[in-house]
């Protein structure tokens, strides 16, 4: 039977959630959101690989072939690109009505120097998280970058299990996987002299490979230990979550100190899957009965996906045209957050399961589903 990490996937909403109050902050001038807390949130990135590594390795150690590879390239694919084209589009579109719209309302940057073809090109390309020569900021949808990161992270691993399995190498693996890790934080290391968590545009394809490896990692210790979970008594769980839990939470607060040595909080953030993935504490317990939080959970992709598009516009609604001030956001950020929600909502309906369901339709074509 299929496992579900209910626990996990609640993890990703309330993170996805804490990511936009971190870009949120950027117009609001409220203790509310401009905190070292809601500062330092964009750490949370940094859960998204290693979960997002601990389920793909839950589900895909069986690639041996090149028609195994291209099927699990391709599904993952199908369920994050469309998505990222839709509100890439959208970006594209605003950015090129900007001089019309500055007649009637201020625009901050009528000519954003990183929204170009050649940023275009690197976003539709899906390496807008790797160093290229002339960009020198995250552009269009800045969330994106993360995305780039997670398709360069799915691709090689595809391979490295490709590889393992051809190879012999099954009883190994761990040891190859921890290789891949040593090699892409090396090689972060190499071109950045630092481990901070804070690369994006230039080398986040090599902290979310590192992530994201460290995630199937954590998978792998969590089935190996099973036996050694289940005799363990509720009363550790009990102890446990909320102790790490809200332990990782103010290491969090405290980023702007320990951000530099970045393994502080991928060891946090290993620890903390490997402990929720057996959801038997009472904060598990107490988190899964709301099923807002399920619901946040399973928009949590839409929810980081289009955040920065839903901040932007509200911005321009509320502080530049109806003049709110940035102090507004104590109260208006519950407004924006529910509009982020709802459209969320739409789009994981309409364009993420739609697309999803793509692999699946043997022998029709993607523009049918429309």
């Amino acid at each position: 039977m299929k496992e579900r990490f209910e626990v996990l996937d609640i993890f990703r909403g309330i993170f996805a959630s804490l990511v936009v109050l971190f870009h949120a902050s950027a117009f609001s001038a409220t203790p509310l959101i401009n905190n070292s807390f809601i500062k330092h949130s964009d750490l949370f990135v940094d859960f998204f690989f290693i979960l997002s590594g601990f389920v793909i390795a839950y589900s895909y150690q069986y690639i041996t072939s090149g028609h195994d590879l291209k099927r699990f390239y391709s599904k993952r694919v199908y369920r994050l690109y469309p998505l990222h084209l839709a509100v890439l589009l959208v970006f594209i579109a605003i950015e090129l009505l900007k001089g019309a719209a500055s007649h009637y309302v201020h625009v901050n940057k009528l000519v954003n120097e990183s929204n170009n073809l050649y940023t275009v090109l690197t976003n539709l390309l899906l390496l807008n998280s790797v160093k290229f020569p002339f960009v020198h900021d995250v552009s269009w949808n800045i969330a994106s970058w993360s995305i780039s990161a997670e398709m360069i992270s799915y691709l090689l691993f595809g391979l490295t299990v490709a590889a393992i399995n051809r190879s012999g190498l099954a009883k190994n693996r761990n040891a190859v996987y921890i290789l891949v890790v040593f090699i892409a934080a090396g090689l972060l290391y190499f071109f950045t002299g630092n481990f901070k968590l804070t690369y994006n545009f230039d080398y986040g394809f090599l902290r979310g490979t590192t992530g994201f490896f460290i995630g199937v990692i954590c998978y792998n210790t969590y089935q190996a230990t099973k036996k050694i979970q289940s005799k363990l008594s509720s009363l550790t769980y009990h102890v446990l979550e909320p102790v790490l839990f809200f332990g990782t939470l103010v290491m969090v607060y405290y980023g702007g100190i320990y951000e530099n040595q970045g393994f502080i909080y991928e060891i946090l953030f290993f620890a903390n899957v490997l402990l929720f993935a057996s959801q038997k504490g009472w904060l598990s317990k107490w988190l899964m009965k709301s099923q807002l939080l399920h619901q946040t959970g399973k928009y949590s992709y839409s929810i980081y996906m289009t955040h920065t598009l839903m901040l932007s516009l509200f911005n321009i609604v509320f502080i530049r045209v109806l003049k709110f001030p940035p102090s507004a956001y104590s109260y208006l950020i519950i407004l924006n957050y529910l509009l982020i929600y709802f459209v969320s909502a739409w789009t994981f309906k309409n364009i993420e399961m739609r697309f999803n369901q793509v692999p699946q339709q043997k022998g029709k074509k993607v523009w049918w589903l429309w």
